[in-house]
C-alpha cells in the first residue's frame, strides 16, 4: 500500500495513494460498490485504444488488493455505466464494444462469479446505442438513464430521458422513454440530490457534458416517492462543510467539463478532473467542485489544483466507509494509465508523493480544515 501523499497546498483538500497495481490501470471503466468491494468493468488500457478490454476487477478498499475475476463472458466495453441491483448482481448498461454503441443489460452474479446476458421484457423501447451516458439508481431494481443516444452523426439535438426496469428473477430488463428531455449531453455526471426550499423531494442533476455551466434536472421526485439510502459518511460530510466554509474555494461551477467524476455525499455533490471543452490545449483538469445543495439556491465551491500529476480524466470515485476513493484515469497527456490507487484522510501531515506515482488511481480524497506547512 502506498503510503505517500499527493499535495494542493492552501487548497485544504489533497488525494492520497493506498494501493498500486496494474490491475487498476484504465480508464473510461465502472466502478461500482458492492457488499464493501469494488468492482472494475472493462474502459481503455491506453489513449487511443479503440478496443475496450473485457476484464473485471475487484478491489478491496480495506486490504488495498486488486484481483482479476475469473468469470468467464464479462462484457467488452468501455464509456458505459454500471449499478448493483438486489445486493447481488452488478449490471452493466450501454457502452461501446468496439464496433457500436450498446443499449444491452449484462449483469455478473456475484453469487454464483458469472456473467448473464439479459434479455429486453416485452413492451421495452431501448435508446439507438449508450456511450458517456449515466444510469442512476432511483430504486433497487429501477435506474434513470440520461445523455448520449446514438452516433455522433445520428444524435439528435436534446438529450434523451430513459427509466429502465431491471427483472433480476426473470434476467430481462425494460425501457422507457421518459417524455422530458435534457440539452444534449456526453461525458457528464449525474446526482440524485435532496431538493432545496420548502418543499422537499429529491431531484437528479446532470453535469457537464455540455458547454452550460449549470446543472439540469433530469428527474424530481416528490417527499416519500425516493427510497435508496445514500451511504453515510457523517466524518466526510463534516469535513467537506468546513471546506466550503473557509472561505478557500471561488464560487465558480465548472463549465464545459466532461469525464469527470462525481459523488453524492450527503447534501454535496463532489466532483472531480475531466476534460474541458473551453481550451484547445492543457485540456486535463485537476480541480475540485462541490455543489452544496443544504439551501436555496444551491452554491458551487471551486479549489483548484497545482499539481499536474493529479489531473485525470475517464477515471470514477466511490463512496465508502465514510471515504471517497478515485480510481482509474489518464493523466495529463490524456494517454497514459499507471497501476496506482489513493485513499481520504483529514488529518496529519502531509508529504509529497514520488513522481512515479501519477496516473491510475484508487484512493479517497483528503480533505484538510487547514494546511499550515
Amino acid at each position: 500500500m502506498a503510503g505517500a501523499v499527493g499535495e494542493a497546498r492552501g487548497s485544504g483538500w489533497t488525494w492520497r495513494p493506498v494501493a498500486q497495481d496494474p490491475l487498476l490501470a484504465r480508464a473510461f471503466h465502472s466502478c461500482t460498490e458492492l457488499r464493501g468491494r469494488f468492482y472494475l468493468v472493462g474502459g481503455l488500457l491506453a489513449g487511443g485504444a479503440r478496443e475496450p478490454s473485457s476484464e473485471t476487477v475487484v478491489f478491496d478498499p480495506a486490504g488495498g488488493q486488486a484481483v482479476r475475476v475469473a468469470a468467464r463472458g464479462g462484457p467488452r466495453r468501455s464509456h458505459h455505466d454500471a449499478a448493483p441491483v438486489g445486493g447481488r448482481w452488478l449490471c452493466v448498461v450501454g457502452g461501446w464494444d468496439g464496433s457500436h454503441r450498446s443499449a444491452t443489460v449484462t449483469a455478473l452474479d456475484t453469487d454464483r462469479g458469472v456473467w448473464e446476458a439479459w434479455t429486453a421484457g416485452s413492451g421495452s423501447c431501448p435508446p439507438a446505442g449508450l456511450s458517456s451516458h449515466t444510469c442512476t439508481r432511483i430504486s433497487d431494481r429501477e435506474l434513470r438513464v440520461a445523455g448520449r443516444e446514438g452516433g455522433t452523426r445520428t444524435q439528435r439535438r436534446y438529450g434523451s430521458i430513459y427509466t429502465l426496469r431491471l427483472d433480476p428473477g426473470a434476467r430481462t430488463y425494460c425501457y422507457k422513454e421518459e417524455g422530458c428531455h435534457t440539452a444534449s449531453r456526453s461525458g457528464h455526471c449525474a446526482a440524485l440530490l435532496q431538493s432545496p426550499g420548502p418543499h422537499p423531494g429529491h431531484q437528479l442533476l446532470l453535469f457537464g457534458g455540455c458547454n452550460s455551466a449549470e446543472p439540469e434536472v433530469a428527474g424530481h421526485w416528490s417527499h416519500g416517492k425516493i427510497k435508496e439510502e445514500p451511504p453515510v459518511a457523517p466524518h466526510l460530510m463534516e469535513k467537506l462543510s468546513r471546506l466550503v466554509s473557509s472561505g478557500q474555494g471561488s464560487r465558480q461551477g465548472p463549465r464545459g467539463l466532461r469525464h469527470h467524476s462525481c459523488s453524492v455525499v450527503g447534501p454535496f455533490a463532489v466532483l472531480f478532473g475531466g476534460e474541458t471543452l473551453t481550451r484547445a490545449r492543457d485540456t486535463i483538469c485537476n480541480d475540485l467542485y462541490i455543489y452544496d445543495t443544504r439551501k436555496s439556491p444551491s452554491l458551487w465551491f471551486h479549489f483548484p489544483c497545482a499539481d499536474h500529476r493529479l489531473k485525470r480524466v475517464g477515471h470514477r470515485t466511490c463512496l465508502w466507509n465514510d471515504q471517497l476513493y478515485l480510481v482509474g484515469g489518464f493523466g495529463e497527456d490524456g494517454r497514459t494509465a499507471s497501476p496506482q490507487g489513493r485513499q481520504h484522510l483529514f488529518d496529519g501531515p502531509l508529504h509529497q508523493h514520488p513522481s512515479n506515482h501519477a496516473v491510475a488511481l484508487a484512493g479517497f480524497i483528503d480533505l484538510l480544515q487547514s494546511i499550515n506547512h
